[in-house]
């Protein structure tokens, strides 16, 4: 759940506009988004509906913060905005990035009574720019792997996950994909430093014990990239988010269909190991879900599969 993050927006818009009429794809999986941004998530709208815009600070919650950060009064974000519903930019335009994690991310900034100066960054440079002081927390779909954990503390906010998609037609692969054996002698495309590359890379010798020929896997900084390759034949699926390729395939003008959800990942705010802000994250999640804005954030992003019951830190991966 994890896919590089996107700089250049405007420009890289008008090129991938032209390749990729009416595409959207969400990047972020466990950890998703590239640098150029694709189709249908530049010309998506952003909803008009605004649930976060009565949120207001809860001292009880605020008072969770450490002193210097309370009295500084800011927190730095590297965020990775990529495609609907996770983060991107409307319509192709240089206004402020929408989407499920900037609200989410914006809520609990209100709740605990601190603005967010948000920097774009691309995926796979976020959680290690945690540990250098770059930004206090990370956003990006980041999936809590047991890898992660070794070096990152997450708070969670969702559930999302790894699943496939392929172009609309595609005869390769026509049913759910439950098992990595069915990718066997195919092209799978995925995003740098994602969890969908460390499972691909992980497992890759299934296809060897099965008795086929095994898959090959083209990484791409940019999920713009990996979105043209399918549509030009250089791929056959796409591994990537959950949520983000399910949203695609509802779009009228899609040409890629869904294949299932394959594993189940809880996706949290990302910080450096140790760090003092997960309590006070942990409670303003918890704030959300308790008053009701937090299932009209999922309800105006199509999300509400994904809810959570309630914000954990590091939680152990699912298995």
């Amino acid at each position: 759940m994890n896919l590089p993050g996107i700089r250049s927006r405007a420009r890289g818009a008008v090129t991938v506009l032209a390749l990729l009429p009416l595409l959207a794809l969400t990047a972020c999986g466990s950890g998703d988004t590239g640098g150029t941004a694709a189709v249908g998530a530049q010309a998506s709208p952003a909803p008009a509906d605004d649930p976060v815009a009565a949120v207001r600070e809860v001292p009880s919650v605020a008072a969770l913060l450490p002193a210097d950060v309370r009295e500084a009064g800011t927190l730095k974000v590297g965020s990775s905005v990529g495609f609907p519903p996770g983060a991107y930019y409307p319509n192709g335009t240089d206004k402020a990035p929408e989407g499920q994690d900037i609200d989410l991310a914006d809520a609990v900034a209100k709740v605990l009574g601190i603005r967010l100066e948000r920097q774009d960054a691309s995926f796979e440079t976020i959680l290690p720019a945690l540990g250098s002081g770059k930004y206090d927390f990370g956003t990006g779909n980041f999936g809590v792997t047991g890898e992660r954990l070794r070096t990152i503390d997450f708070v969670t906010y969702i559930n999302d996950g790894q699943g496939f998609a392929v172009r609309k037609g595609d005869t390769e692969l026509t049913t759910e994909v439950t098992d990595l054996v069915q990718l066997c002698g195919l092209t799978i495309g995925t995003g740098a430093g994602t969890t969908f590359e460390a499972t691909l890379t992980a497992r890759k010798d299934v296809c060897a014990k099965a008795g086929r020929k095994p898959y090959d896997v083209k990484v791409y900084s940019e999920n713009a990239a990996t979105l043209t390759a399918l549509q030009q034949g250089r791929i056959d699926v796409i591994m990537s988010t959950i949520n983000g390729l399910r949203h695609q395939a509802a779009q009228p003008a899609s040409r890629t269909t869904f294949l299932g959800e394959f594993h189940r990942l809880d996706v949290g705010f990302a910080f450096k190991k140790g760090s003092p802000l997960t309590k006070a994250f942990q409670a303003a999640v918890n704030e959300l879900i308790e008053d009701g804005t937090y299932a009209r954030i999922l309800e105006k992003w199509g999300t509400s599969a994904s809810a959570i019951d309630t914000s954990r830190i590091n939680p152990p991966e699912h298995t």
